[in-house]
C-alpha cells in the first residue's frame, strides 16, 4: 500500500510540475528595462481599421418597414378590364424585364385627377394622382390606401414616334415606412 501512495504522490507532483511549466510558458516575456541613456521608443501603433460602411440597398430591394418585401406583379389585360380607368390618354410604367407595374389614365387639359392601377402580389389596387393626364406626363406621385407610388423621369425619351418611352423609376412607399425602387420606362400618349 505504501508503494501505491508513493506512486500517487509522484504522479501528483508530476502533474503539478507540468501545470506550473505550462503556466509560465503562457505568460508573455517581460520587456527588458532600458539602460540609462538608452533611447526609449513606444511600440508602433496599428491604426484602427474603420468599420465597414453599409452598402446602399440594391435596386429593387425593399428597405425599412416591418421587414416584409414589396412585391409588385405584372398587370394583365384581364386585370385592366376588371378595373377600367376613366380618361382619354394613358401612361404606363414597365420594369426592366418588361412587366407592366403601373397603368394610369386621365383627361388632358382638365384638373380632374388621374387614376392608376398597381398589382401587389395578386391584388389589383387603385391609385390617384392630382392634375390629370397633363401632370402624369413628366412623372407624378399617386396616392392610395397605405401607399404612395412615385414616378420619376431619369433621362430623355428614347426612340421616336408619338409616345417614346423615357427612362424612369417607380418608387413604392408603404405606410409602414417600407420603400422599394423599380427601374424601367414611363410611356405616355394615346
Amino acid at each position: 500500500m505504501t508503494g501505491y501512495r508513493f506512486a500517487t504522490l509522484g504522479l501528483a507532483a508530476l502533474v503539478l510540475t507540468a501545470c506550473s511549466q505550462q503556466k509560465t510558458e503562457d505568460q508573455p516575456a517581460a520587456t527588458p528595462t532600458p539602460a540609462v541613456g538608452d533611447e526609449t521608443r513606444a511600440p508602433a501603433v496599428t491604426p484602427a481599421v474603420p468599420a465597414p460602411v453599409a452598402a446602399a440597398p440594391d435596386e429593387g430591394a425593399t428597405v425599412g418597414g416591418d421587414g416584409s418585401q414589396i412585391q409588385l406583379s405584372d398587370l394583365t389585360l384581364a386585370d385592366q378590364q376588371a378595373h377600367p380607368l376613366k380618361g382619354e390618354l394613358s401612361c404606363h410604367f414597365r420594369d426592366k424585364a418588361g412587366a407592366l407595374l403601373l397603368v394610369a389614365s386621365g383627361f388632358s387639359g382638365v384638373k380632374e385627377p388621374g387614376f392608376g392601377l398597381v398589382k401587389v402580389l395578386d391584388s389589383v389596387e387603385q391609385v390617384v394622382a392630382p392634375g390629370g393626364y397633363d401632370a402624369m406626363v413628366k412623372g407624378t406621385a399617386f396616392g392610395g390606401q397605405g401607399k404612395t407610388v412615385t414616378i420619376a423621369i431619369t433621362g430623355p425619351a428614347t426612340g421616336g414616334g408619338e409616345s417614346p418611352p423615357s427612362p424612369a423609376t417607380l418608387t413604392y412607399d408603404r405606410a409602414d415606412g417600407a420603400k422599394r425602387v423599380f427601374a424601367g420606362t414611363w410611356t405616355c400618349g394615346p
